[in-house]
C-alpha cells in the first residue's frame, strides 16, 4: 500500500536527507531525491505490502525508526520500504517551464505567419532552380528575338528551353555555357516551341543590359540550387510541382526579391544563392533585378 504523508520542513533537514540516503543504500533500498531544498515542503511515500496494515495508516517515520528498519510506534517490520521526497516547489516550476515552452512555440508560429521574409525564403525554396549546361543553342525559326537552347539539368534528356535573349547575348557564347535554370515552370507554347523551363538572368532597371546568372565553373549540372547558408543545403524542402508554382504564385511572389549584391552575388533579400561549389552571381550587374 502506498501512502503519502505531508511532513514540515523542520522535521528532516538537508543533512537528514543524506543520512537517511546513506542508510537505505546501505540496506539496498531506492531512495529518489528531486529539486530539494530546506525551505522545501516534502512528501514522504511508504511502500508496505503486509496484509495486517491494510486499511491502518502508519504513523509518522522518524529518521532513528528508518535506521532500524521500524516504525517509531510499535509495529512489526516493513521489509519494502522506498522513500520519495518530493517538493512542491519543483512541481510548480517544471508546469510553468512547460507551459513556458508552449508558449514561446506558439508566439514562433505566430511571428513565421506575419514575417514577410520568412515567408518569401520559404516560398522560394519550393522552386527547382539547378545548375544547367547548354548543349546545343540555335536562333528560333519564327522569332526574332528568340533563342532555343536544349539544357542538361541532369535528366535523362537535355530539356528545350527558349530564351529571349538575342539582343543581349552573342549565339557563341551560349555552347556548352553553365546557366541558372528554373526547372518546375509550366510548359509554355512559345512559337511553336514547348519551353520546359526559364534560364535565369540579371537585368538592370531600363532593361539595357542584361547577364545570365554564373553557377560556380565546378558545379554540376542537375545540382539544386539553394538561398542561405552551406549548412542550410541539407535542409532543403521538396520542389512543388509546376501546376503548385501556377496555382499559387510562387515565381511571382518571389521574383521581386531576387537581386545581385553590389559584389554581384545572386541574392533573395540576405540570403546567397548558393551550389555545394560556391555562389551565383551576374558578370558585371550590380544591384540588378534578376529574372
Amino acid at each position: 500500500m502506498m501512502v503519502a504523508m505531508a511532513v514540515p520542513t523542520n522535521t528532516i533537514t538537508t543533512a537528514s536527507y543524506c543520512a537517511i540516503a546513506k542508510v537505505l543504500r546501505g540496506r539496498g533500498r531506492a531512495l529518489l531525491l528531486s529539486s530539494l531544498s530546506p525551505s522545501s515542503s516534502v512528501t514522504i511515500c511508504n511502500n508496505n505490502n503486509q496484509n495486517n496494515n491494510k486499511g491502518r495508516l502508519p504513523s509518522p517515520l522518524t529518521l532513528s525508526s528508518f535506521a532500524r528498519g521500524r516504525r517509531s510506534t510499535k509495529s512489526q517490520w516493513v521489509p519494502s520500504l522506498s522513500l520519495s521526497f518530493c517538493t512542491a516547489a519543483a512541481d510548480t516550476d517544471a508546469a510553468t517551464v512547460g507551459s513556458n515552452t508552449n508558449k514561446n512555440e506558439e508566439e514562433e508560429e505566430e511571428k513565421k505567419k506575419k514575417d514577410p521574409e520568412i515567408i518569401i525564403k520559404e516560398a522560394a525554396e519550393m522552386l527547382d532552380i539547378r545548375v544547367g549546361r547548354v548543349v546545343k543553342a540555335w536562333r528560333h525559326e519564327e522569332a526574332d528575338s528568340l533563342y532555343v537552347e536544349e539544357v542538361d539539368v541532369g535528366e535523362a534528356e537535355p530539356r528545350t528551353i527558349c530564351s529571349g535573349l538575342v539582343n543581349f547575348v552573342p549565339l557563341h557564347l551560349l555552347q556548352d555555357k553553365k546557366v541558372v535554370v528554373l526547372a518546375n515552370l509550366k510548359p509554355r507554347n512559345m512559337r511553336g516551341v514547348k519551353s520546359c523551363g526559364m534560364l535565369m538572368a540579371a537585368s538592370d532597371a531600363s532593361h539595357e543590359n542584361v547577364e545570365l546568372l554564373v553557377p560556380p565553373e565546378d558545379s554540376l549540372p542537375g545540382e539544386r540550387i539553394w538561398f542561405g547558408s552551406e549548412e542550410e543545403k541539407e535542409n532543403q524542402p521538396a520542389a512543388a510541382t509546376p501546376n503548385q508554382i501556377q496555382k499559387k504564385k510562387i515565381w511571382e511572389l518571389v521574383q521581386p526579391h531576387l537581386k545581385t549584391d553590389a559584389s554581384c552575388t545572386a541574392m533573395l533579400g540576405l540570403h546567397v544563392m548558393r551550389t555545394s561549389a560556391g555562389v551565383v552571381v551576374s558578370t558585371s550587374l550590380k544591384n540588378a533585378n534578376i529574372s
